[in-house]
């Protein structure tokens, strides 16, 4: 079923997704760093068909500006767009923008993060200090600051694959109000993995 939306969804506008059958709430989709919305296909296309209306930030382009910029334009799009509260779905750095997101906006209910790297990765710091991708490395300033700001990480669900190749670290998050761990490896292809969405089916409802 996923696949076949998938694919629906690639012939489709990301606004298609705002309308769905069903009670489910409202889900925000926030991607990592150089993707663009399609990247959560899977994921969009398997939350709408259960009833969720799926939100994608456009104004995000392929994620590439500062954490605290993606939020900003999240927030712009909640405010121009009118959802009413979310759950916000992200991966990798997208999680990162989703918990900036959430320090300043109370119309998010709460988190479900797949494989986001809280304490940033060791690869990270091998890119030249001008390349979006520096700002993950472990002592990014601005990581750091939001690792510091605890006061939504209860609201917070992290999924974390056995192993993934872009962040050694993992990407358990200390505080969460769960840290999920599947038998899935990788870093791109646990967004279509059964067990990934069948937990994030579990988070969303427990979150909304």
């Amino acid at each position: 079923m996923a696949r076949a939306g998938a694919g629906w969804l690639r012939r489709s506008r990301p606004d298609a997704f705002r309308v769905a059958e069903g009670p489910g709430t409202p889900v925000l989709l926030l991607p990592g760093i150089y993707e663009s919305w399609r990247f959560l296909e899977p994921l969009a296309a398997h939350l709408h068909a259960g009833g969720h209306p799926v939100h994608v930030v456009s104004a995000l382009g392929l994620n590439s500006a500062e954490v605290l910029d993606g939020a900003a334009r999240a927030a712009r799009y909640l405010h121009e767009a009118g959802p009413g509260d979310v759950v916000v779905v992200a991966h990798s750095k997208g999680g990162l923008v989703g918990k900036a997101l959430m320090l300043r906006e109370e119309r998010v209910r709460g988190m479900v993060a797949v494989a986001t790297p809280w304490a940033g990765s060791s690869y990270a710091a091998l890119f030249p200090p001008w390349s979006p991708v520096r700002r993950l490395a472990p002592r990014s300033a601005g990581l750091l600051a939001l690792a510091r700001d605890r006061a939504v990480d209860d609201r917070i669900i992290a999924i974390v694959p056995a192993w993934d190749p872009h962040i050694p670290s993992g990407s358990r998050l200390p505080g969460a109000r769960r840290n999920v761990e599947v038998a899935a490896s990788g870093h791109f292809r646990v967004l279509a993995d059964p067990e990934v969405l069948a937990e994030v089916d579990r988070a969303v409802a427990e979150l909304a």
